[in-house]
């Protein structure tokens, strides 16, 4: 079984293009599991869903959701309960790993916190043979990744020395993919719907304005590939 865990950034940037049509294909295609975190729903459709502005874009992922393309965790035997109890530790610890003048830097918030516990809940299921994080947002990959990248970049945006404990163990080893490399994977599997163009050039910058965090030269180097 293959599992990708999506935060709210990477299915708000896909429907944002419109591109939503291609979960159910890439889902039928891999044969992959779409999980979304119960934090993720509300930020994603409970409360967006009550504002005009985001109402469509809610209404789409519920239907996903409606189709049996995105999923809860408990449809793969996760305890939701536990994952919240998990998801607060998680964000508590995560948010205590920066420091700016003696206060704690807050870096990430429930959603991106439950992705990262449930991927940490799911890293010894013998079900699983791939998992990744869907995550556009670049702090939380960067905690991940690399957190000294994180604390240079936070000093630099807050004008202020940054101090950093040790990263736990639980924030590290986690694969991630972007909006990005999902429409690129979608792009090479011939699930994209369009033509006449440079199709995959305006993909890959769709994701980019749409709140990607991705470098022109990644997308230069993507379509190189």
């Amino acid at each position: 079984m293959k599992v990708l865990i999506f935060d709210s950034s990477t299915l708000i940037n896909l429907i944002i293009n419109g591109l939503e049509e291609i979960l159910p294909l890439l889902k039928k295609e891999s044969d992959i599991r779409f999980i979304v975190p119960a934090s993720v729903r509300f930020e994603t459709i409970k409360r967006p869903i009550q504002t005009k502005k985001y109402e469509l874009g809610a209404l789409k992922i519920k239907t996903l959701f409606d189709e049996g393309i995105l999923e809860s965790p408990s449809v793969i035997g996760v305890d939701e309960q536990q994952l919240e109890i998990e998801s607060k530790r998680i964000m508590d610890d995560a948010n205590k790993i920066l420091w700016a003048r003696g206060q704690p830097v807050h870096l990430i918030e429930r959603g991106e916190s439950s992705c990262l516990a449930l991927y940490n809940m799911l890293r010894d299921n013998k079900r699983i043979d791939k998992m990744a994080l869907a995550v556009d947002e670049r702090t939380t990959r960067m905690l991940v990744e690399k957190p000294e990248n994180l604390r240079k970049l936070m000093e630099s945006k807050l004008h202020t020395r940054i101090d950093m404990k040790t990263v736990p163990e639980e924030f590290q080893d986690m694969v991630f993919i972007r909006s990005a490399e999902i429409v690129y994977i979608a792009y090479k599997k011939n699930l994209v719907n369009l033509k006449n163009g440079q199709v995959l050039d305006a993909l890959l910058y769709a994701s980019k304005f749409a709140g990607c965090s991705i470098t022109i030269e990644e997308i230069e180097e993507m379509k190189k590939l």
